[in-house]
């Protein structure tokens, strides 16, 4: 099988441009209402130049979906690899993990709107549901590494994932509905907290763990 052809820096460059012009256009119009046109005008781009690196809204969205993921995966990477601040409780360590996903309003109203497109159109639910699996695959090493940290261990890494994804895409809503309601986001830290208690148990002789039974 050939490997992908690498991308100039002007195609780089220019790729860059399309998909971070989608995204504006994306939040302010609905992924349902946005254009091509609209796109290019926001990139300062013609059809052509569209059309050159991607086929379809659907596979730019994609490829700025998988950007994100991206970021997010060396977010978590970076902060297993560095040394985590001091924590005095499993509570410290889930605000700093979150810290790491923040909930992003611009990010949020794009995903709802084509995760509502996809599950229209049966083959786009597939591919969608592939890159979440792939994604979870990715973030879950991560996270049992950073909980291990702590003295934790997993106890069913296949129901912690998809309970993460689903605290944080609930809580993601009430975050933004009440933005100032410290109550909200003290709630969102919570759920977290009693997700991870319940799926993880304490590892022996951990020091955190003797610390902080």
């Amino acid at each position: 099988m050939s490997q992908p052809t690498a991308l100039s820096p002007r195609r780089q460059q220019t790729r860059q441009r399309l998909l971070d012009g989608a995204l504006t256009v994306f939040a302010r119009e609905g992924f349902g209402r946005s254009t091509v046109e609209q796109v290019c005008a926001q990139a300062g781009f013609t059809r052509g130049a569209f059309y050159s690196n991607f086929t379809s809204l659907d596979e730019l969205f994609l490829a700025i979906w998988e950007q994100k993921s991206e970021a997010m995966r060396g977010a978590l990477a970076a902060a297993l690899e560095a040394d985590l601040p001091p924590v005095k409780d499993l509570r410290e360590a889930v605000e700093h993990v979150l810290a790491l996903v923040p909930v992003d309003d611009e990010w949020f109203r794009v995903t709802a709107e084509f995760t509502a497109h996809a599950l229209r159109t049966p083959a786009l639910r597939r591919v969608v549901a592939a890159r979440e699996e792939g994604i979870e695959a990715a973030l879950m090493p991560l996270i049992t590494a950073l909980l291990a940290r702590v003295g934790l261990r997993v106890t069913d890494p296949d129901a912690l994932g998809p309970a993460l994804v689903a605290a944080h895409d609930g809580t993601s809503v009430q975050c933004l509905v009440a933005p100032d309601d410290k109550a909200v986001r003290r709630r969102r830290t919570d759920l977290f907290v009693l997700i991870v208690t319940s799926l993880t148990e304490p590892v022996s002789n951990h020091p955190a763990t003797k610390e902080h039974p």
